[in-house]
């Protein structure tokens, strides 16, 4: 068999993985009332082949659960159920990073609980609708411009839930600063027009994304902090704009002064969306001197040739690994991988569509 580089050790900060293989995050709204659960936890432990596994978006506040049945990582309860994820997933040989992803403005009142608020950079409503258990589809609101108050009470509850992570067995966290989400909302200059120091200039745009990583790192430590980021998505209304090459650059620079373990880019193309130019990947591999995670539409192949090529450190993959548990088995033994993928049932609320798919048989 070929020796791939992928499926090669690889040290990830002082996180040691048994390979390159990313099991990328993905929303499955399983997590009802919000809590993570024994069958989040056999999902999650089927996939540990990967040398990472990257939960789904979860939210640091009440304020960040925009969508039905995501999990939060704000309390004790909590905490407790995604004990349970990480003692499976490590009992399996794997090691499993959560993503704290608040929506901000991409959120709907009924998917909140009582007595949160949907907060933004500023009142800038976002296109397109949003679903919710009670009354299905529904626009998004125009969310609440954001006080100084509720930026630094933000950014503290970035700072508890990456402690609460910690206290939950995770080896890590990834920051969500893309997909049209709290953090990225503060980047462009779309859904941020504010006229402080947190809007107007690429600077100020940028700060409040560096002060949540910084106040995460500073909370973990920052070989067990990352972020992901996504240069020219237009997932949650994010048009690009002229400066978004110098706002990226800038980003990754500070991020790099931080420290923090990996950049994680996100590449929409393969399902309709823009094309990162292979400019701004070059342009984030040469700022940041950490590592580099790609995504986005990857076959083995393929992932093998960028890695070689020296454009990432490590693969993300998504959807083959929702009909491939055993993904990275079938890299090895040049497996066919299933085709057989139920995108009707990405989101439901049971197993089905989850934790049914079987591992290959001969």
């Amino acid at each position: 068999m070929k020796d791939y580089k992928l499926l090669s050790p690889s040290n990830l900060g002082s996180i040691l993985l048994k390979n390159r293989v990313v099991m990328a995050p993905m929303t499955r709204s399983r997590a009802i009332g919000n809590l993570p659960n024994d069958l989040m936890a056999e999902y999650y432990r089927q996939r540990s082949g990967a040398g990472l596994i990257i939960t789904e978006g979860t939210s640091p506040s009440p304020n960040g659960l925009g969508y039905a049945r995501i999990p939060g990582i704000f309390d004790k309860t909590q905490i407790k159920g995604w004990k349970k994820t990480t003692s499976a997933v490590h009992d399996a040989g794997g090691k499993i990073l959560i993503q704290l992803m608040h929506t901000g403005r991409i959120s709907h009142s009924l998917n909140l609980p009582k007595g949160a608020q949907i907060l933004a950079p500023s009142a800038v409503k976002a296109a397109g609708q949003v679903w919710t258990d009670l009354e299905e589809l529904k626009d998004f609101p125009v969310p609440k411009a954001m006080t100084a108050k509720d930026i630094a009470l933000a950014i503290v509850e970035f700072e508890i839930a990456a402690s609460n992570a910690m206290q939950a067995g995770f080896d890590g966290v990834e920051l969500h600063a893309a997909n049209g989400y709290l953090l990225e909302q503060f980047l462009s200059p779309y859904s941020n027009i504010r006229q402080d120091q947190y809007g107007g200039s690429i600077i100020n745009r940028c700060r409040f994304v560096t002060e949540v990583a910084t106040a995460v790192a500073a909370a973990i430590g920052k070989d067990k902090t990352a972020i992901r980021l996504s240069p020219y998505g237009v997932a949650g209304d994010m048009p690009p704009y002229p400066e978004i090459d110098f706002t990226y650059s800038y980003l990754a620079k500070q991020l790099n002064h931080l420290g923090i373990i990996y950049l994680h880019i996100v590449d929409h193309s393969s399902m309709g969306a823009p094309e990162v130019p292979m400019e701004m990947k070059k342009l984030l591999r040469n700022v940041f001197e950490g590592d580099i995670i790609l995504s986005g539409g990857y076959n083995l192949d393929r992932a093998e040739t960028d890695l070689q090529n020296g454009l990432g450190n490590l693969v993300a993959f998504g959807h083959p690994f929702i009909n491939n548990p055993d993904l990275v088995t079938r890299f090895m033994n040049q497996l066919p991988l299933s085709e057989n993928l139920h995108s009707d049932l990405f989101y439901v609320g049971d197993e089905d569509g989850y934790t049914d798919y079987p591992n290959y048989k001969n």
